[in-house]
């Protein structure tokens, strides 16, 4: 394996220019998918990769459960510096597994409340709570999606603002942002180089949101002047892991990107152009992030098969 062993946690740095180039020149719904399935996979490499140097770095402690073949000359030279290396990957593996387990947790938390706080309310499609805290916010459920809408920041739009503001959480249910949303925080929490996609994820779920209301409504500036107006009386969506007319990502860019021309839909760049120079160069390092965990992880079970006594 040599050093290619390492390369999953390192690569992740090549998607950091298709997270600002895709914002800004890719279709809102193409970035979400894109940056999406570029975390989860790189997240997923990089974690493969610690756990191959955990093995490495706990089968070399006396007193462990292991078969004491895991720790002959022949498993610790498939990895450069490992006793170094796999002893640092055993806190930072548990360190992952920690953070990513108390992400799920508060994400379930969260939902789990928010349908508490519904109880007792009619079983429509969308929940309107006597609040003065002007807020909205789109809520999936197991059996039933629902928009959740204070009464204060519905009196500060106008009917048409109104109809934009239940197509823009119509479009968060639809399309299923929050799993993109929790995709990303778990990619990001699994390798802090991914911090930057989950950003651009916030804020391009909230674009394409913004698109498809656009759509439904005819009018991108009234979706425009909805997000604006819902910007400067609210303070957001109270519940950070869930998705709201103006919970994340720069307003002013969103008014901004409404004001201007439709984005145009295109499956994949070409590579003369900058943003293709970007796409195509995340992809690879995907590619090449995947094939190194691969190829790690198969040539190390053949190493532990063969160390490993009948």
């Amino acid at each position: 394996m040599g050093v290619f062993v390492f390369l999953p946690l390192v690569l992740p740095l090549t998607a950091w220019p298709v997270a600002r180039l895709a914002e800004q020149r890719l279709h809102p719904r193409t970035a979400t998918r894109l940056l999406t399935g570029v975390a989860a996979v790189m997240a997923a490499c990089s974690t493969v990769c610690l756990g191959l140097l955990m093995v490495v770095g706990t089968a070399q402690l006396p007193g462990n459960p292991l078969p004491d073949g895991w720790s002959d000359p022949e498993v610790r030279q498939a990895v450069p510096y490992d006793e170094v290396a796999g002893r640092a990957a055993i806190p930072a593996l548990c360190a992952v597994a920690l953070v990513c387990g108390r992400t799920l947790w508060r994400h379930g938390r969260v939902r789990r409340g928010a349908h508490r706080t519904l109880a007792g309310l009619p079983g429509t499609e969308v929940a309107v709570l006597p609040d003065a805290v002007p807020y909205a916010y789109a809520l999936p459920g197991g059996h039933r999606d629902r928009i959740v809408v204070t009464t204060a920041l519905l009196d500060s739009l106008e009917p048409a603002e109104r109809r934009a503001l239940f197509a823009h959480e119509r479009a968060h249910l639809a399309a299923r942002h929050h799993r993109h949303l929790l995709a990303v925080q778990l990619a990001a929490r699994a390798n802090p180089f991914l911090r930057p996609l989950r950003t651009a994820v916030a804020y391009t779920a909230e674009r394409w949101a913004d698109e498809e209301a656009a759509a439904v409504v005819g009018s991108r500036r009234t979706v425009a002047l909805a997000i604006g107006k819902a910007a400067l009386v609210s303070r957001g969506t109270p519940l950070a892991t869930l998705a709201g007319l103006a919970s994340a990502g720069p307003v002013p860019r969103r008014v901004a990107a409404l004001l201007g021309p439709a984005p145009v839909g295109r499956r994949w760049p070409s590579v003369f152009t900058a943003v293709g120079l970007a796409v195509w160069g995340a992809a690879a390092g995907t590619a090449v992030s995947a094939m190194a965990s691969a190829n790690s992880a198969v040539t190390m079970i053949f190493i532990l098969h063969a160390a490993t006594p009948l």
